[in-house]
């Protein structure tokens, strides 16, 4: 049930997928102000608890957020310990002027680019990849 380690193959396998909706990251003082939302994730930090959630369901409560998000999925089960995937991706998005959050899960890494960076963003994944220089 370990994920893979090697870089090589986790860049091979990653096989990004653009998954639907629109995502916001939204920070609320108690759990309760989520009224029971189906959120994507959330993090406790001092200031505050942070909810990935959809845009939609978040104007629904009223929540504030500055940045709307595509959430892209690295589809390879990666290990949590596996050393240099995230750097790798980050530094192709980087270089293509793709802001990127990443979210590391027990299975796969998940990407957050702004909406109107996904295609792009897909883009530079799959380039890289298929072992190609990312633009």
């Amino acid at each position: 049930m370990s994920g893979e380690k090697s870089i090589t193959a986790l860049l091979r396998g990653m096989s990004p997928v653009l998954n639907e909706g629109d995502y916001v990251f939204c920070t609320v003082n108690d759990a309760a102000a989520l009224q029971c939302t189906d959120v994507l994730g959330t993090f406790r930090e001092k200031e505050g608890l942070t909810a990935i959630i959809e845009r939609e369901r978040a104007d629904a409560l009223g929540l504030e957020y500055s940045f709307v998000a595509a959430w892209i999925t690295l589809t390879i089960h990666s290990a949590l310990d596996a050393v240099g995937l995230t750097a790798a991706f980050a530094t192709a998005l980087g270089k293509a002027d793709i802001s990127c959050n990443v979210i590391a899960a027990f299975y796969h890494d998940h990407i957050f680019v702004g909406k109107d960076d996904a295609t792009k963003a897909m883009d530079v994944l799959r380039t890289l990849s298929s072992g190609g220089e990312p633009k």
